[in-house]
């Protein structure tokens, strides 16, 4: 049976990942800050509130207000009606936030269009080298395991992002997080920087498609880009990255 897709808004995005997200499963975004993670999470949650569908947006790092104003346009308070923010404060408050936000979507008493998560490892991080390692990586295994499930029984699409670390042996830029949290994400979109306002979607992972990429552009009232597929050459590892 087709899985539903919901489209980005960004053309160039949405050919790349054959129509849009998948709706019964996690999409993973990483790369390096400023690549445009956030932004493509706010044009898919702006989409979807002006379609009348709720958004339930955690956020651990700050969204920008003139951001969001400036991809709503002049429909703003209308995106706001159907906007869902948590901005927890550590690793605690986020897993009670992907609680709720799992179980508005099994409910069903509204109707949620999409969960997102940014940024899923921000928290985290924070934990690394420390004594909370290990509660911080349970913790993150256990939110994203929630979201898994509530994807698949409610049908909701699951947008997170993750931060990133500098491998030592080629400079390469790695997602945070190890092995679980990849193999978490049916799919995996890796955003480069490339010059000016120009960014590269990579299509890490996917079920039914190949290794690909395209590109976009940051602008003033958010993403766009062309209509353009192609094969990416210098993409990472593969699909278990």
């Amino acid at each position: 049976m087709p899985v539903d897709r919901c489209p980005t808004g960004v053309p160039s995005v949405d050919a790349l990942l054959g129509g849009g997200l998948e709706s019964d499963c996690l999409t993973e975004l990483y790369g390096e800050g400023g690549s445009g993670k956030t932004l493509l999470c706010l044009e898919v949650a702006v989409r979807l509130a002006l379609a009348d569908r709720w958004v339930f947006y955690i956020d651990t790092e700050g969204v920008s207000v003139d951001r969001l104003e400036a991809i709503a346009g002049g429909r703003v308070d209308q995106v706001l009606k159907r906007l869902l923010l948590a901005t927890p404060k550590n690793l605690e408050e986020q897993t009670k936030a992907v609680g709720t936000a799992a179980a508005l979507a099994r409910e069903a008493r509204r109707p949620v269009g999409l969960i997102v998560l940014d940024s899923a490892t921000f928290y985290y991080r924070l934990s690394l080298s420390g004594p909370d390692e290990d509660e911080g990586r349970l913790a993150l295994v256990e939110e994203l395991a929630e979201l898994m499930a509530t994807a698949l029984g409610a049908q909701v699409p699951v947008l997170f992002t993750n931060q990133v670390w500098t491998r030592q042996t080629d400079g390469s830029l790695e997602p945070l997080g190890g092995t679980f949290v990849n193999h978490a994400a049916k799919t995996i979109l890796r955003l480069d920087r490339l010059t000016g306002a120009r960014r590269r979607a990579v299509l890490v992972k996917h079920r039914s498609l190949g290794e690909a990429s395209a590109e976009f552009r940051i602008t003033n009232h958010g993403l766009s880009g062309p209509l353009e597929r192609a094969p990416s050459s210098s993409s990472s590892k593969g699909g278990s990255s």
